[in-house]
């Protein structure tokens, strides 16, 4: 599984459409996803205290764009790679979706992935 962080209104867009294609993919080329042990990172560079995000769970054989796991930035672990999605994201890749919130201090925790 691979998770998107995604705005409620934008999720909202992408299911009238068919399709999620976030700002990401003209300015750089593709979508930025996380594996579940990372996609704290991004959340707290880029999200930190927002609270209209969802995670899109995403199930890599539904997508139809290739993925490739690349370095994200220097401030990320040493040698961690994040998935990029080179095209657009189709809703039939996304097997859920769950609210994303930080906690009171605005943060995002690393998922819990003890139950998984």
């Amino acid at each position: 599984m691979l998770l998107h962080i995604c705005a409620i209104d934008d999720w909202r867009l992408a299911q009238e459409r068919g399709e999620h294609r976030p700002s990401s993919l003209d300015d750089v080329g593709f979508i930025h996803l996380s594996a579940p042990d990372q996609v704290h990172l991004p959340a707290n560079r880029l999200y930190a205290g927002r609270t209209d995000l969802m995670l899109l769970h995403v199930d890599p054989d539904r997508l139809t764009a290739r993925v490739r796991w690349e370095p994200g930035v220097p401030t990320d672990p040493a040698s961690m790679l994040f998935p990029h999605l080179y095209g657009p994201l189709p809703i039939a890749a996304v097997s859920s979706v769950t609210p994303y919130l930080p906690g009171p201090d605005g943060s995002f925790a690393p998922l819990d992935l003890s139950g998984t």
